[in-house]
């Protein structure tokens, strides 16, 4: 195992050509399994039960500066042990991540420094496309390539409608079908996945994740489950996130089912999976158009004359508003952290003095 075949690019070398550590005793890894308050860090001499320092907690003051899976760290090992201090946590190249489930306005990060996200849907009745313009808003976010594998094609006996469905929302990102029980599909999945390069299996339950983690890793490493019958929705078989190394030298994070995928997005990632009402919406008569009743708007129009889809249209209503909310809240959270943040700095000068 080296740091190159890890993902470590320059990207994170020149990062650590800025800091001065002890190689004699500090070494570079990579996370590859969150525990409640302990990470499981991969290096080139071998594997690490890790926990973060004092002062690296100390610094801490969200959940975003704490490591998550796929994070580069600096590590120093116990003596005799094969436990571990983190101390330093890389700048991330990438990362997916959500809202965090329940009331609470927070993020909660599901994956970093990846190249490929790897969209997974099943061809069964779990099929949505709504959900699918959801998960392709939080990908071009992430900051990574997003590709859409289309699952269990042994079961489905036509493909092409579910096709022709997904190349209506999904412009420009690459497709591909799949059967981990066949091995039907699988070499242009295996010719993405190459030695550096790091993707996440992101999906629903039941979507076929860890059976094709499996067929990948050519073992049964990962446990599986059926689908209900009566519903065709599957069980949480994967319950935590975690990296592995495949047999072609890439990084693979499994992560677990997500029935709903709240999104955390600031940036134009909703203008960018949308783009065919973007377009549209440059031909409207009024520059501030909401598409809703006004004269002229060519998104209203498209839809009457069947060029857009009206269930597409309240999807994008729908996300934006959405979107909307997270960032005003989030932004009065991030003002009150930061208030806290300097009390508590206060409160250390003043004992210092």
């Amino acid at each position: 195992m080296n740091l190159q075949q890890l993902g470590f690019t320059t990207f994170f070398d020149t990062q650590l050509q800025t800091l001065s550590i002890d190689t004699s005793t500090k070494l570079v890894g990579r996370v590859i399994l969150e525990h409640k308050h302990s990470y499981r860090v991969l290096t080139e001499q071998g594997e690490f039960l890790a926990t973060v320092s004092g002062n690296f907690a100390y610094h801490a003051f969200s959940r975003k500066d704490y490591p998550a899976v796929g994070d580069f760290v600096i590590i120093e090992q116990m003596p005799g042990e094969d436990r571990a201090i983190i101390h330093h946590l890389f700048e991330r190249k990438s990362k997916f991540t959500r809202k965090m489930a329940g009331l609470e306005i927070d993020e909660q990060i599901v994956a970093t420094n990846i190249d490929l996200i790897l969209l997974v849907m099943s061809l069964n009745d779990d099929f949505n496309i709504r959900r699918l313009e959801r998960y392709l808003v939080a990908a071009w976010d992430s900051g990574a390539t997003p590709v859409i594998v289309l699952t269990k094609s042994d079961l489905c006996k036509e493909v092409t409608p579910f096709l022709s469905e997904i190349e209506s929302v999904a412009f420009g990102v690459d497709i591909l079908t799949v059967s981990a029980q066949t091995g039907e599909g699988m070499a242009p999945l295996h010719a993405l996945l190459t030695e550096g390069k790091t993707a996440a299996l992101l999906g629903s339950s039941g979507a076929g994740k860890s059976t094709l983690t499996n067929a990948l890793l050519n073992s049964e490493q990962m446990k599986v489950s059926t689908i209900r019958e009566d519903d065709a929705k599957g069980r949480h078989t994967t319950t935590h996130r975690e990296l592995v190394v495949l047999p072609s030298g890439a990084c693979l994070i499994d992560t677990p089912g997500m029935r709903e995928l709240q999104l955390w997005d600031q940036g134009d990632s909703l203008n960018a999976s949308f783009s065919d009402i973007e377009q549209l919406t440059e031909n409207c008569r009024f520059r501030d158009c909401q598409h809703k009743n006004e004269p002229g708007c060519a998104v209203l129009q498209a839809v009457e004359e069947g060029e857009l889809d009206a269930a597409r249209l309240t999807s994008y209503f729908k996300l934006q508003r959405e979107l909307a909310y997270i960032e005003k809240k989030a932004n009065t959270d991030a003002q009150l952290a930061e208030k806290r943040k300097w009390k508590q700095v206060s409160k250390s000068l003043k004992k210092m003095r």
